[in-house]
């Protein structure tokens, strides 16, 4: 038989065809389908190196981190910042104004970024409401949707800072600062004013990926170096004896700092690696986002437009920023004075972190007590305890979940309790309250012993060492939790008359008896 014949040219010819046809097909790849022609639906592969469904994470899990950053300002700003609040923002704010002698100025907004300079002091509650409302719709509907816009994002950021920047010891913490760096970086992440989830004319910038990264680098080293210089015990490798660790996400309490050290981390992962998150399946965000990697490696995206370039402008201009902004942070860095938590700059752009620099060894607590009895020095005064929400008092309490919401009285009263109560004026403005029956002072506890009662005629404050029950012990049989012993009286028995001078010199309204 004649191998060249008319009867084996068309087959030959046939198969040197379908061959060149897949000669640039990927391993693996269905015969006949050439580069840029992989399947869609479940079967797509997203590429590494693109970050559409990054930004879409990232930005979901900072909404949620300001809708409980939110939340917990509309529950309980009233009561710590209020018109009747423990330390109430219009008296801060008044201090701020009379501080740079004369009208509201440069100088004061600059030292108090906030955006109560402009609203009506008479109503503060009603502000800071309106403050809080309007941060959990925003963030409530970017989380929901996975839509945002500078617009938006900068709101959030404009209505935290507002809140921080007048929340004075309630506010002093360092997940604030980082929510307003982690958020003030947000903004950038996003179109001008588009609200689709995947706006093909702003591909995420790497500036402020890198941002983000920067930031979670910070955040790391600095609570590395803190420990390393801090507690001895930290090298010792003994502060976990001490230390609460078991799944501290949860169980910790730290408010949303564990949670929110999470978002700028989700800037180290591309499209690729948190695909797994979204649905597979023709028109979904994976199979746009696929499509839009096909076409950027054929080389078919449109040149830049005039609205591309200013926005790359932008971002040249924001890294620069934050690079001068992080030249103290460095030097702060490499000090072997290191602080933690501290922002050089009023706005909070770019900050330093650390967390349990030291580590406490016991666990001391204030515990409010009233009572009814005449005479507060006799040996037959009745006292009963107040209880807070979720700090340790009762004994018999079991402890409370809570993360990531945040009880910022309980979180003060446990810092109250490393020093004295002139430390902390606060402390005596809550008991002149209670010897009041205060309803809003009141809605931050979680028992009051003279409710539908008179109000105590006495309240003081009595410090107490806690540490766990032993698991099959006598005093965990007994359904006791902790085990507590008295160390002495953290401040002496008042009454309400013995308060009223205190009050009436930091200009606190005085309670009134009901």
């Amino acid at each position: 038989m004649r191998t060249g014949g008319p009867a084996m040219a068309a087959p030959e010819e046939s198969l040197r065809r379908r061959k060149a046809g897949n000669a640039g097909a990927e391993p693996g790849s269905p015969p006949g389908r050439g580069p840029g022609r992989e399947p869609t639906g479940c079967n797509a592969r997203l590429r590494a190196g693109t970050f559409w469904l990054t930004r879409i994470v990232l930005l979901r899990a900072l909404a949620f981190v300001y809708f409980v950053a939110f939340l917990v300002a509309f529950h309980q700003n009233k009561q710590l910042i209020g018109d009747q609040g423990l330390l109430p923002c219009r008296t801060y704010l008044k201090s701020v104004q009379q501080y740079f002698r004369g009208p509201v100025g440069w100088d004061a907004v600059s030292y108090a970024p906030t955006l109560l300079w402009l609203l009506d002091w008479s109503h503060m509650d009603s502000n800071l409401d309106a403050l809080a409302l309007l941060g959990l719709g925003v963030s409530s509907f970017v989380l929901l949707t996975g839509c945002a816009n500078m617009a938006l994002m900068a709101t959030l950021w404009v209505l935290y800072m507002s809140l921080v920047n007048v929340g004075q010891i309630w506010y002093s913490f360092g997940w604030e600062s980082q929510l307003l760096e982690t958020g003030f970086l947000g903004i950038f992440l996003c179109p001008l004013w588009s609200l689709s989830r995947l706006p093909t004319g702003t591909p995420p910038s790497q500036i402020v990926l890198w941002g983000f990264r920067w930031l979670i680098f910070r955040i790391m080293l600095g609570a590395g170096l803190i420990k390393i210089r801090g507690d001895q015990c930290w090298r010792d490798l003994t502060c976990m004896d001490f230390h609460y660790e078991a799944v501290l996400i949860i169980s910790g309490n730290l408010s949303f700092l564990n949670w929110l050290t999470m978002v700028p981390s989700v800037a180290c992962f591309d499209d690729a690696t948190l695909g797994f998150l979204f649905p597979s399946g023709p028109g979904g965000l994976k199979d746009r986002v696929l499509k839009l990697q096909e076409e950027a490696a054929r080389g078919l995206r449109p040149p830049p437009r005039y609205g591309c370039m200013v926005r790359r402008a932008v971002h040249v201009a924001l890294g620069i920023l934050v690079a001068w902004l992080s030249v103290p942070v460095v030097i702060n860095l490499l000090s072997p004075t290191q602080v933690m938590n501290t922002s050089f700059n009023p706005l909070r752009i770019v900050n330093t972190y650390g967390a349990f620099g030291s580590i406490t060894k016991e666990r001391t607590e204030v515990i409010l007590q009233g009572t009814a009895s005449l005479n507060a020095s006799t040996p037959d005064a009745m006292w009963e305890d107040y209880e807070f929400k979720c700090k340790p008092g009762d004994p018999g309490r079991r402890l409370c979940l809570i993360s990531p919401y945040h009880y910022r009285l309980d979180w003060l009263m446990w810092f109250a309790a490393f020093q004295t109560y002139e430390h902390h004026e606060w402390i005596l403005h809550l008991a002149g309250k209670l010897l009041a029956n205060d309803a809003t002072a009141l809605s931050l506890l979680a028992l009051n012993p003279f409710e539908n009662r008179a109000p105590p005629r006495w309240v003081r404050g009595e410090h107490y060492k806690y540490k766990f029950s032993r698991l099959g012990g006598r005093h965990a049989a007994a359904g006791k939790w902790w085990v507590r012993r008295r160390l002495g009286p953290y401040f002496p028995p008042v009454s309400l008359p013995d308060l009223k001078d205190y009050f009436q010199l930091r200009e606190w309204p005085y309670p009134e008896l009901p």
